[in-house]
């Protein structure tokens, strides 16, 4: 079998269904954690996207080769089909995995999905982005992602710097280049595209959010009809982490329906 080209965490039950988890901007596989111990019966393949974590910092970081990287961890695992579970950019590349091989998808599952934003606010945010992120300490560090994750649970918190946090050119910093973080802005500011029809799709836009549209998902309603369900979580941007119990109840719920 050919070599994945990311990092990959697996989780779960080696024999159960394959489940593809692609995570959002500055984010890592292995954040996945409470979603794969709340379903273990699933195949869990949570990889860190070029870019982040412990996989390939070296660009290009446009979607088409976010798609090409995640169909190549499925040939390396020698997985035909899958569900593909995608947060905030992790959707963008998702639906536009499904749409470019509908044939490896079984089920499309976007967690507050990050597709088709506002170019200027994209612009503003990949500006800002742009700025030296680290810390003196871990403590400093935690402190802020204490306050950026409002609504994630303590223990989460002190998940998230124990696997994410590492030391950097004299500083605590966390582990993805932030060139590819200004990319990946850039990215989710390219036209919207909706999942293609026939391929079941379940969206779960956070109430607390705004990157979900209404148009977005009134266009989502046209092309998949049926196949569609929308089910929105009352939480911010972080829904997985802030309400696992209740979003792996509804993806349990879909992946058997």
């Amino acid at each position: 079998m050919p070599e994945a080209p990311l990092h990959v965490h697996l989780a779960g039950d080696p024999a159960g269904a394959p489940v593809l988890a692609l995570h959002g901007v500055t984010g890592h596989g292995l954040r996945f954690r409470p979603l794969t111990e709340a379903l273990p019966a699933l195949r869990w393949l949570g990889v860190d996207l070029r870019g982040h974590g412990r996989s390939p910092w070296a660009p290009p970081w446009r979607l088409e080769q976010h798609v090409a990287d995640a169909l190549a961890v499925l040939d390396a695992h020698g997985i035909e089909r899958a569900t593909v579970v995608g947060h905030s950019f992790g959707g963008a590349i998702a639906t536009h995995l499904t749409r470019a091989a509908p044939e490896r998808v079984t089920r499309l599952v976007l967690l507050d999905p990050a597709i088709g934003l506002d170019p200027e606010d994209m612009l503003q945010t990949a500006e800002e982005s742009r700025a030296d992120e680290s810390y003196p300490d871990r403590e400093a560090a935690r402190a802020a992602k204490e306050e950026s994750w409002a609504g994630v649970p303590p223990e989460l918190v002190d998940a998230e710097v124990e696997a994410h946090l590492e030391q950097r050119d004299g500083a605590w910093r966390w582990r993805y280049s932030r060139a590819a973080l200004v990319a990946a802005w850039g990215e989710m500011a390219r036209e919207a595209v909706v999942p293609p029809a026939g391929r079941p799709t379940l969206i779960m836009p956070a109430t607390g959010a705004d990157f979900v549209s209404e148009k977005w998902l009134e266009a989502c309603r046209t092309e998949l009809g049926a196949d569609l369900t929308i089910t929105p979580v009352d939480s911010g941007h972080m829904l997985y982490l802030e309400r696992t119990a209740e979003v792996a109840g509804r993806l349990r719920g879909f992946l058997e329906g």
